[in-house]
């Protein structure tokens, strides 16, 4: 059989997860403080001797995610707050190592607990924040999460942890099947001691949904040639079988 079908195939399993790739944004164009994933294509070839290699299979893989800005919405709640910069929001994932997100959409679990809207808890200075019972929260610009005593409106309120602000500059990050960013090969990032957040305020997600729909009819094409492909190597196949039994 002639190797072009392997090529086509393999080009085939590319544009599916590219395909997957463009839904899954498509699909996250409204969730707070989403990343846009982005794809890479690598052709991988086996080199035999100095012959003429003009044939290359596909390898693609989710490598990271465009970290623009999105823009920012106004929502006058206190526990909204959208990082400024660079910086990103450090959270619990489930297993229990520290992530990253841009999601600053907080709020106060039942057990107490500061989590943003993916359910996920924000580490603070000292592990993740922990809200006494009863207490109105707030958090400042430079993070500080403060609680004020709704018996005592009038006493100032009293600063209970910083949340964990982290610069991502020189570090390679990349991203989970959660959403979520985590160090590349493990550890953690260091906190930004000047990043600031902005409080009463969403970030939205960076994705534009005008881009991916041309994406998404790019990918469809592009996976109809590939398809083509595969027809015109089973064509091949077929004439040169002919042709043997001619002989």
């Amino acid at each position: 059989m002639d190797r072009l079908i392997f090529t086509a195939f393999s080009g085939l399993n590319a544009s599916m997860v590219r395909q997957r790739v463009i839904a899954s944004n498509m699909a996250n164009a409204q969730t707070i403080g989403f990343r846009a994933e982005t794809l890479q294509f690598t052709p991988m070839t086996v080199k035999d001797g100095e012959s003429l290699e003009v044939r290359a299979l596909s390898d693609s893989e989710v490598r990271g995610a465009d970290m623009s800005e999105g823009t920012l919405t106004q929502t006058g709640k206190p526990l909204d707050v959208a990082m400024t910069g660079k910086s990103l929001l450090a959270v619990q994932a489930a297993e229990g190592t520290e992530a990253y997100t841009r999601r600053g959409d907080l709020s106060v679990s039942p057990t107490g607990v500061l989590v943003n809207g993916d359910g996920a808890p924000v580490i603070g200075d000292n592990g993740p924040i922990s809200i006494p019972p009863g207490g109105q929260v707030d958090v400042s610009e430079d993070g500080a999460v403060l609680v004020r005593d709704p018996a005592t409106p009038d006493a100032p309120p009293s600063k209970i942890d910083r949340i964990k602000l982290a610069s991502p500059a020189g570090t390679r990050l990349e991203k989970g099947l959660d959403g979520l960013f985590r160090v590349y090969g493990g550890g953690v990032l260091p906190g930004d001691l000047e990043a600031k957040v902005i409080p009463g305020a969403l970030e939205q997600s960076n994705v534009r949904p005008s881009d991916v729909l041309v994406q998404m009819v790019e990918a469809q094409r592009l996976f109809d040639i590939r398809t083509k492909l595969i027809s015109t190597a089973k064509e091949l196949d077929e004439g040169g079988a002919a042709l043997m039994r001619l002989t």
